[in-house]
């Protein structure tokens, strides 16, 4: 309803005689469910530097408090030191019986991300929105990714040679899992779980959001 009432008013306002524009891709609704955390990969499919380029690419058309810019990110790729991080990185916190991730579905591609100036609130607002931005891009383009912060950035920096400090890892690849979200209360827990094969991803209903 909300959109037909725009379209309306922008006729009435604009003009009916304009040409209306279909919309193309997913919205950001489909986007964002779509957009889970995978565990598991497709080892099948590699992927490519140019990917991973087009996902960092959306990073100078974001927002950046006070515009100071300062994330940076070095890519990796199967051929290019995926082993170096892969045995640096923990994932599946919440599931350490299950020793995630399961042998044979191991992601081979990622984004580290740095910064040029030491960690802030600043810098963790940059960190957010470009890290979302990021796994959007990932998902429109067919692919998937997974948020890591449980890892060793020392080793990390070094074995990469990294000039800067890494502050987040963002696994890239074609997700092989099958996760669903489920609503909760507020009192609820919110870990996830696992059952029957299938990823559940606890979350608070709209109604409970608002105060």
């Amino acid at each position: 309803m909300a959109d037909n009432y725009l379209e309306k008013r922008y006729e009435e306002v604009f003009g009916a005689g304009r040409t209306k524009v279909k919309r193309v891709g997913h919205t950001l609704d489909e986007l964002l469910l779509r957009n889970r955390s995978y565990r598991g990969y497709n080892k099948d499919y590699v992927v490519k530097r140019e990917e991973l380029e087009r996902i960092v690419g959306v990073c100078n058309k974001v927002p950046s408090a006070r515009n100071q810019q300062v994330l940076r990110f070095r890519l990796v790729t199967k051929d290019t030191g995926a082993e170096k991080v892969l045995r640096n990185i923990k994932m599946g916190a919440a599931l350490p019986e299950l020793h995630l991730p399961f042998p044979g579905t191991e992601p081979e591609a990622f984004i580290i991300v740095c910064s040029t100036q030491e960690e802030n609130k600043m810098i963790d607002i940059d960190l957010g929105i470009a890290i979302q931005s990021m796994l959007l891009k990932a998902v429109e383009m067919g692919l998937n990714g997974l948020t890591i912060g449980a890892f060793n950035p020392t080793q990390i920096a070094t074995e990469l040679e990294l000039p800067l400090t890494p502050l987040l890892i963002i696994a890239i690849g074609k997700g092989i899992e099958k996760i669903e979200l489920k609503p909760i209360a507020p009192e609820e827990s919110h870990a996830y779980y696992r059952e029957e094969g299938v990823h559940y991803v606890p979350k608070i209903g709209m109604k409970d959001l608002l105060i």
